[in-house]
């Protein structure tokens, strides 16, 4: 979505780019704008360092969200100390189509003081609380900024605290800085005037946001945030949320990309301003978004919000799994080639146990790639015998998990594995059940439909039984000398955890139904040859 915006006219800016005011560009009549910040904030234990303010030569940028703020926009400018104006490179008020006067307001403010850091901007159409977020940052990001400040026009987070949340960014102690009305530094949030049933709905939420993404943070729900951008310009923001729930969406992605969370205290203030969110609407739309993200990031369902941690052929982690049995079939101190090795992770398993891995991938190279103590691009149809680095190797394990069936002629790559094997190699191999009850049902009623994933992958152009798999083994000059059937993965279908007990349990007996007739209820076949 373009960024469209109505520009003040007292900074003479065209719309299409908003270039830094410079010093001098004040009205004849301009005046200072006082600090006035709340009474709690007068004691000197409060009152401001410079050195936690200074900038230390980043870009900083604050970034006041504005809907009908008419009262309560000019307390919030004046609470802002005068170090943090001095430190500050811009101040940008983002009036979301407010239906009060509160841009005009703000270009009130601009004209008639001495200001030239204010930037007052205004959305034709209203984006939402998450649409007008996600235009900032952009702004920000576009403009060059190293650190950004969300700050609400409404007045609720307190503007004298804007240092004690950019400051750590500044430090290089966090990605990403959280302010949190939940820890007690200020009294708590109840001292602050939080209603009893939002604090209650609060610390509900978060409990359960903190026990289904793995986290410890006291709050989610403080509108009272600073991003290192360099940071959140890696964060995909186009698909999420233009509602509320936006800043828990963030917080899912910051986590999932492995950036650094503070929290930070800040105290509570709840006053006559108008609260746009409704409560059940909001809760149910929290526990949404979090089940939607643990369903993407464990490959059950591709949302759009976060398609980007979609892996569609991610491990399978639960028990009788193929990477279960494989991982215990490779064992550790080995000599491994692992053949179709994706995107790397299991291979990076297969290392930390204290194996010595070769990745080989067709054309796309691992995520994780620093693992392989080598990795090789070979046409996987030609086998590995143009690879002149490997030709002279010897192998105790190859692996070859979900790949042949991806191959016109797999004879080749077996034929060039079996030399590539040391005396008394293994090689454990995997392929898909072909005729599994699951495809057996669809044929009964006429459909034999390819899908992105599963047995009828539609990258799928070979298809196997147990029986047909090992006689191309035994065509190819192998032995098998074991063999076991996965169950089906339950994780793919509900997002459970791998230790999870009910997900432990289902495989269980899954298993003991596959060992009644593996031909018929087992997922996949995994074999173990020797040349």
């Amino acid at each position: 979505m373009d960024l469209k915006l109505e520009t003040s006219d007292s900074v003479g800016v065209p719309e299409a780019g908003l270039a830094a005011p410079t010093a001098g560009q004040t009205t004849p009549q301009s005046l200072s704008l006082p600090f006035e910040p709340l009474p709690q904030f007068r004691r000197n234990a409060l009152d401001e360092s410079p050195e936690r303010a200074d900038n230390r030569g980043k870009r900083i940028g604050i970034f006041i969200v504005a809907y009908n703020a008419l009262t309560t926009l000019s307390k919030v400018l004046k609470r802002i100390t005068p170090e943090v104006w001095r430190n500050v490179e811009q101040v940008a008020v983002f009036d979301d189509a407010s239906q009060d006067e509160t841009y005009e307001l703000a270009v009130g403010i601009q004209a008639m003081t001495h200001l030239p850091k204010l930037r007052v901007l205004k959305h034709p159409q209203n984006l939402g609380y998450g649409g007008n977020q996600k235009a900032g940052y952009r702004y920000f990001i576009e403009q060059g900024f190293d650190i950004v400040v969300l700050l609400h026009g409404d007045g609720q987070y307190a503007p004298e605290l804007l240092s004690h949340m950019y400051a750590p960014l500044v430090r290089g102690d966090a990605d990403a800085v959280f302010g949190s009305r939940m820890m007690k530094d200020f009294g708590g949030p109840l001292k602050g005037g939080m209603p009893l049933y939002k604090y209650a709905g609060n610390r509900l939420l978060t409990a359960f946001e903190n026990r289904a993404l793995g986290l410890n943070l006291t709050e989610f729900h403080s509108g009272y945030r600073a991003y290192n951008l360099h940071a959140l310009s890696q964060i995909q923001l186009e698909n999420m949320t233009n509602d509320f729930h936006f800043d828990t969406e963030i917080i899912i992605k910051l986590h999932h990309q492995g950036f650094r969370i503070l929290e930070v205290p800040i105290p509570t203030f709840y006053g006559d301003e108008i609260c746009y969110v409704n409560g059940l609407k909001y809760a149910k739309a929290i526990v949404r978004a979090v089940n939607r993200y643990t369903a993407t990031s464990r490959a059950v369902r591709a949302y759009p919000e976060y398609e980007e941690y979609f892996v569609p052929h991610a491990i399978k982690r639960s028990l009788y799994s193929v990477h279960y049995y494989a991982a215990r079939l490779v064992g550790k101190d080995q000599r491994v080639l692992e053949i179709g090795c994706g995107d790397g992770v299991f291979g990076a398993e297969l290392a930390r146990a204290g194996n010595q891995v070769v990745g080989v991938n067709g054309q796309e190279r691992p995520a994780v790639e620093r693992p392989y103590v080598d990795f090789l691009q070979a046409d996987l149809e030609t086998g590995l015998s143009e690879v002149a680095r490997i030709r002279s190797q010897e192998f105790d394990r190859i692996l070859i998990l979900d790949s042949l069936e991806h191959l016109r002629n797999p004879a080749n790559l077996l034929k060039s594995c079996r030399n590539l094997l040391a005396p008394r190699g293994k090689l454990i191999v995997s392929v898909p059940n072909a005729v599994n009850l699951t495809v057996r049902f669809m044929i009964l009623f006429g459909q034999f439909r390819y899908r992105d994933r599963g047995i009828l992958d539609w990258s799928h152009l070979r298809f196997f039984t147990a029986k047909t798999f090992g006689a191309l083994l035994e065509e190819q000059g192998y032995r098998v000398t074991y063999r076991r059937y996965t169950v089906m993965p339950v994780e793919r279908v509900i997002p459970l955890r791998p230790e999870s007990a009910l997900l432990r349990f289902a495989s269980r007996v899954l298993r003991l139904i596959n060992a009644i007739a593996p031909g018929l209820f087992a997922y996949e076949v995994v074999m173990v040859a020797e040349r």
